[in-house]
């Protein structure tokens, strides 16, 4: 299987550490946030990884280096001019996939998330991972009905859960996309009406990286449990 991770993001909510240190290469615990996904996913026989970066880019490339002592092979995938989103990042980087299928992770997530457990039924175009909703994001983004997502309900009642940034996809959702022109919401809207996303719940461990508090607690958590992390 091929990955992607997302690292082209700015980090502003982070300044003013990442005036001068990329968000991916943040320390949490004995790791960056990045190498903690490099690891997992190299666990579960992932064999290549593509890299978008804008934001010091050029620090990332020469930390990472070719992935060998991850025993994986990095490609990267340069935005020069801006970071370009979630989807358009996705879509510049299709060339480097060799695979239909590829799993995409956010960098600045903290997760003891299993990639390995992660399937998807073979009607979807993509199969979303969920959590339940953080403080920081009450009202959730999606509902998870029979394994589908449905949009954000209009009955408050309704249980809804909050997209991870941790996804399976497929090559051919994003290959007619113009690159300057959607949002990954926006790519997601049309094959949820058709029921064609499916998703499942993770309900342990997953911080969205986002702010100062935020790192903090995933910072606090790594200290007290990172021996127990388990990569695959």
């Amino acid at each position: 299987m091929e990955a992607m991770i997302l690292a082209a993001g700015r980090g502003e909510r982070l300044r003013p550490i990442t005036d001068t240190v990329p968000k991916p290469l943040v320390l949490i615990g004995e790791r960056t946030l990045i190498e903690h996904h490099l690891v997992r996913l190299s666990a579960m026989g992932v064999n290549h990884v593509v890299i978008n970066v804008a934001h010091l880019g050029e620090k990332i490339m020469e930390f990472l280096g070719d992935g060998s002592r991850f025993d994986l092979k990095l490609s990267y995938s340069i935005e020069p001019n801006r970071a370009l989103g979630t989807a358009g990042g996705i879509i510049n980087a299709l060339d480097h996939f060799t695979e239909q299928l590829f799993l995409v992770i956010n960098s600045d997530i903290f997760t003891d998330c299993d990639f390995s457990q992660i399937q998807m039924p073979d009607s979807s175009k993509a199969h979303l991972v969920l959590a339940p909703n953080p403080a920081h994001n009450p009202n959730g983004d999606y509902c998870l009905t029979d394994g589908h997502l449905v949009q954000h309900p209009s009955n408050p009642a309704q249980t809804t859960v909050t997209f991870t940034g941790i996804g399976l996809y497929r090559k051919t959702m994003f290959e007619a996309l113009d690159i300057e022109k959607c949002g990954l919401t926006q790519v997601f809207d049309q094959p949820i009406r058709k029921g064609e996303i499916s998703g499942q719940l993770h309900p342990t461990l997953w911080i969205d990286v986002g702010n100062a508090e935020r790192l903090a607690q995933a910072r606090i958590w790594a200290k007290t449990q990172e021996k127990n992390i388990k990569y695959c």
